[in-house]
């Protein structure tokens, strides 16, 4: 199994520059940025960019502080595909390009994808460490220095927090 921490970031929302990060609990990492968005956009966009990079037959575990990409990518997705992409009262599904091509990478990677919910700011070394490079990575957008950001590996967790 593969488990992987996302987390997205807005500095001013709606409409600041947007950050998206994903922590692979192995250590490695990638983020990425876009000069304007909401913070919707950066957890969903780190979901997508999770997705995509780990490619394969092993099961991967994607955990994220927000529940609506979680919902978006594994709820929801279902009933707003059936409804021709709108939602139960009707109206438009936000953020469709990216939540149609979340379901999109589910559909064609190999191995299963599952989500788990974990509380954001409690110090839980993975969610940290994706939130601050998705923090990085939208005042990066903002300084106009680039869509990625380099970032340094994932310090290794201590060993009482590897369970």
């Amino acid at each position: 199994m593969i488990t992987v921490s996302t987390d997205g970031s807005c500095l001013r929302n709606p409409g600041g520059a947007t950050g998206w990060a994903w922590v692979n609990h192995d250590g490695t990492c990638e983020s990425g940025g876009l000069p304007s968005g909401t913070n919707q956009i950066g957890e969903l966009l780190a979901v997508l960019e999770a997705i995509l990079a780990h490619p394969g037959d092993e099961l991967l575990r994607i955990e994220s502080d927000s529940q609506y990409a979680i919902k978006c990518a594994s709820e929801w997705v279902a009933g707003w595909k059936r409804k021709g992409w709108r939602t139960a009262s009707g109206s438009p599904v936000q953020n469709l390009a990216i939540v149609q091509a979340i379901e999109k990478a589910i559909a064609e990677r190999p191995g299963k994808v599952v989500f788990h919910w974990v509380r954001g700011h409690q110090g839980d070394t993975f969610n940290e460490r994706a939130d601050v490079l998705a923090g990085q990575a939208a005042r990066a957008a903002l300084a106009g220095t680039g869509a990625r950001v380099p970032v340094e590996p994932t310090p290794e967790p201590a060993p009482d927090l590897l369970f």
